[in-house]
């Protein structure tokens, strides 16, 4: 079918043009050996547009996330996470299996947060007591995913950052989505990553880019990630070709992250009238609803919806998740709300699967 809508996700982006002929063109050396003009290019393109003192380029954010897990958590060690987090239910526990790393996930809070008291308390252990794992590292996500694609704001942030300096305890920014959070709460990459320890931003999702991920911190952090790095098999060669395309990500694509946080706005307010769906307004370029009709359970209405072109998938908690992005046009939002609009016409009964 040639006019599909992908909705899914942003990580069905194509590269661009420009990116293919970027890496075609790039100066190429064995990023090993440090020898990658091209990858160096890029590492510090990120750290300065991050803040930071350096960064390294990673096939993946959740590379890029166990990397900074095992650096800032000995074995044995406690890493903070949300309850709701990628790190926590979409990284495979890596931490654990690779590191000896225990989780202590926290409940989010409906805006994506975590209650300050509940971090306070996973924190505040007797760390002279052999019984408890000791914290080493709270996680946060922004703009964080399974709770709508919210961006957490600065003073939170620099309230998390205080919280984790009083116990010795770093912190550490999963931004796999980092430019919309900075898009949506209109400051720079910069402002949101200052607080933070390490910081892990993806060059694929809404940039386009067809692989990697950068983790950026102080200069001591980054070097001790490139070792954590080679030991995930993370050690690329000519790993320029990867990097001609994240420095196109970095410098051409970040400015148009408002077209997909407008579309993603488009996308709702077309839902928003529809009978039975409920949402909330979306904050960047995700929207997440939910389907109360009983002519469909959420797994019928995402076939229903794919057998006529236009593709999303469930989210957790029966709620359905369709996210904007390049490959996706205004045109492309109208064409998915006709198809919401027909699938939902007609009589209804009741209140869908919740009311069964």
């Amino acid at each position: 079918m040639t006019d599909v809508v992908e909705l899914r996700s942003d990580t069905f982006t194509l590269p661009t043009p420009a990116m293919l002929e970027a890496a075609a063109q790039a100066p190429l050396g064995d990023d090993v050996y440090g020898e990658d003009p091209t990858v160096a290019q890029l590492e510090h393109l990120a750290a300065e547009l991050l803040g930071k003192e350096a960064a390294c380029l990673m096939p993946s954010g959740t590379m890029a996330n166990l990397t900074a897990t095992l650096v800032h958590c000995p074995r044995g060690g406690k890493a903070i996470v949300g309850r709701e987090s990628d790190i926590y239910v979409y990284e495979a526990g890596g931490a654990s299996v690779c590191g000896g790393v225990v989780y202590e996930p926290l409940p989010n809070r409906p805006d994506g947060t975590i209650d300050p008291a509940d971090i306070e308390q996973a924190c505040a252990v007797d760390c002279n007591d052999p019984q408890f794992a000791r914290p080493s590292m709270i996680s946060l996500e922004t703009p964080q995913n399974r709770c709508g694609g919210v961006p957490l704001s600065l003073p939170y942030l620099a309230e998390i950052a205080g919280l984790a300096r009083r116990y010795g305890v770093a912190l550490h920014l999963d931004g796999a989505r980092l430019f919309n959070a900075a898009t949506a709460l209109r400051v720079t990459p910069a402002e949101i990553a200052a607080v933070a320890d390490t910081v892990q931003v993806c060059l694929s999702k809404g940039l386009c880019a067809p692989i990697g991920s950068v983790l950026a911190g102080d200069a001591r952090a980054i070097s001790a990630a490139r070792r954590v790095r080679k030991m995930l098999g993370g050690g690329m060669r000519q790993a320029g070709v990867v990097a001609a395309c994240g420095i196109v990500a970095l410098t051409k694509m970040t400015g148009r992250l408002a077209d997909d946080h407008a579309n993603a706005a488009r996308l709702a307010a077309g839902l928003a009238v529809l009978p039975g769906i409920t949402l909330s307004p979306p904050a960047t370029n995700m929207v997440f609803f939910r389907v109360h009709d009983d002519r469909y359970t959420t797994c019928s209405f995402i076939s229903a919806a794919r057998d006529r072109g236009v593709r999303v998938e469930e989210l957790g908690h029966g709620r359905i998740r369709a996210v904007t992005h390049a490959d996706v046009s205004a045109a492309a939002v109208d064409r998915a709300i006709q198809v919401f609009t027909e699938l939902l016409a007609g009589p209804r009964t009741g209140a869908g699967e919740e009311a069964r």
